[in-house]
């Protein structure tokens, strides 16, 4: 079927019906004009007259007017490829099996642009069309599916790009290489690398392959190995060589194994002594399930629709000794309410996780901390959407769970005295953000628009019995808050927004203070 930018032909010899509104369909055929009295028909070469063209137009207008009034059966005889020099023509069958699903024409008009996105969504073709063509003269009823695709005339994609985190006050310098369909099974080989000034790094090489062969979702899989620095912050580094499996990647479900060998280091000698305890090698086997529903208008500034979405993780699948051993599970739901004047819209959510250790002694044992809760950080709430993390006004890392680091000597400042943020084992924040377009059209076509909006969070600790001393009233007691107004300018990549901030409530050794901020943030 053509691409919807694409206008069919004046005079078609047969009804060729391009995956659009059939309104659409029905202006474009009566809105030519003909210039030609004759012309050589496609099909069997014969020439036709204008009046063979009008009775086609007139069986292409009854046709639509059919289908606006009652369901037009049909049934789909063949699907024809055509173009796929290299790419297995099973991958593709694949990804266009919902056509073959089809009892009317309406629903046949809906899979072709979903099987036209399917095609598009491998990332191998510069170029896919579907036509809809009349079925074998002895078997009324029925059409042909003809697939056209234009495969990628060069398989080397490279990005390279500088990314600031404002929230962190780094940078990074990330770049990526892909070789596509190497193999002709739409498989996608890929190597990336980021550097950070903050000495993060990761060098990562993935291969992606898409339905085939009575698979029903996509396979992936990466090898990396990373450097998180989180002394800033928590007094340690982390290192990880791992392996990641993506095992079912549907609309709404995902299914991922990840195996890791991790070491927890602190070169600075200050660590707290909870960090201490947890540094050196340990191994991270888990299963990762997640469901996600998005019904949003827009991931950078939703204005109706809701979104949910649910992670859970089980770690420890493996018999060594030093395989961590945890449960952890998320949750987040989001709602945006359009308020009708000034495109304003009121969006809210509230989000939760808890993690704990499992297996013997379970309640006695302390929690991973890279598995633990951190809130902070000034990127916006209204785009992370997956968990408990974001807090506007609060540095990275910068509340909750606390304890005191090393005592070190610094020849400058004199004696110092820092804190450790070692994370939750549970975690809830909530937000309330009011959008709305500036009276000015010059922001309005720009999507320059204002807000105001206030957040609440908190995080305590629950494993080696701390979960004994645990209470409602006091976790309610301690929430920190925030409230505040700012300017968004979005992109098609981030949110940036200049925003200032007023912290309400935060408690002793919170890293928080009210100003000006400038963020951005990307959706996730």
């Amino acid at each position: 079927m053509a691409n919807p930018a694409e206008k069919p032909d004046p005079i078609p010899s047969t009804p060729k019906l391009e995956p659009k509104d059939e309104r659409e369909e029905l202006e474009d055929i009566n809105g030519e004009e003909e210039e030609e009295e004759e012309y050589e028909d496609e099909d069997d070469g014969k020439p036709r007259t204008r009046e063979d063209a009008i009775a086609d137009r007139i069986k292409a207008e009854s046709l639509f007017r059919r289908m606006r009034e009652t369901p037009v059966a049909v049934r789909v005889h063949d699907v024809i490829v055509k173009g796929n020099e290299k790419t297995k023509d099973h991958v593709i069958e694949a990804e266009v099996d919902v056509l073959r699903q089809a009892t009317t024409l309406q629903e046949l008009l809906k899979a072709s642009n979903v099987a036209n996105f399917n095609l598009k969504a491998l990332d191998i073709f510069d170029a896919v069309k579907i036509t809809l063509d009349s079925g074998p003269p002895e078997l009324p009823g029925t059409t042909n599916v003809v697939i056209d695709v234009v495969e990628s005339k060069s398989p080397f994609i490279g990005q390279v790009g500088t990314f600031t985190k404002a929230e962190a006050k780094s940078s990074s310098l990330e770049g990526s290489l892909k070789y596509k369909n190497i193999f002709g099974y739409g498989d996608i080989w890929d190597g990336s690398l980021a550097y950070g000034c903050d000495h993060s790094t990761e060098v990562g090489l993935g291969m992606s392959l898409p339905r085939f062969r009575g698979r029903p979702t996509p396979f992936t899989s990466r090898v990396y190995l990373s450097t998180q620095d989180w002394l800033k912050f928590s007094s340690y580094k982390e290192r990880a060589l791992g392996l990641s499996l993506g095992l079912i990647a549907s609309k709404y479900h995902e299914l991922a194994y990840n195996i890791a060998w991790r070491n927890l280091i602190d070169p600075s000698q200050t660590a707290s002594r909870s960090i201490r305890r947890q540094l050196g090698h340990n191994l991270v086997s888990a299963l990762k399930y997640t469901f996600k529903f998005d019904q949003r208008n827009s991931s950078l500034r939703p204005t109706r629709g809701y979104s949910f979405i649910s992670t859970s993780q089980i770690g420890g699948l493996a018999p060594d000794s030093r395989t961590l051993r945890f449960l952890r599970q998320e949750i987040d739901l989001r709602y945006a309410v359009p308020l009708g004047f000034y495109r304003a819209a009121l969006n809210f959510g509230v989000a939760g996780g808890i993690t704990f250790p499992w297996g013997s002694e379970y309640k006695s044992k302390a929690s991973c901390i890279p598995e633990r809760f951190f809130l902070g950080g000034n990127i916006s709430p209204v785009c992370s959407l997956g968990g408990p993390s974001a807090l506007w006004g609060f540095k990275t890392r910068g509340l909750g769970p606390n304890e005191p680091r090393r005592e070190v000597q610094d020849n400058e400042s004199g004696d110092t005295y820092e804190r450790d943020f070692v994370g939750g084992d549970v975690a809830v924040t909530a937000f309330a953000d009011l959008s709305f377009d500036f009276p000015l059209k010059w922001f309005r076509d720009r999507g320059i628009h204002g807000h105001v909006f206030a957040c609440a969070g908190n995080m305590a600790e629950l494993s080696e019995n701390k979960n004994r001393n645990f209470t409602a009233s006091k976790f309610l007691q301690t929430f920190r808050s925030s409230v505040g107004a700012g300017i968004v300018v979005p992109t098609s990549l981030f949110r940036m927004e200049l925003n200032y901030c007023h912290i309400l409530k935060k408690q002793e050794h919170d890293r928080a203070k009210s100003g000006f901020f400038m963020t951005f943030s990307t959706s996730s």
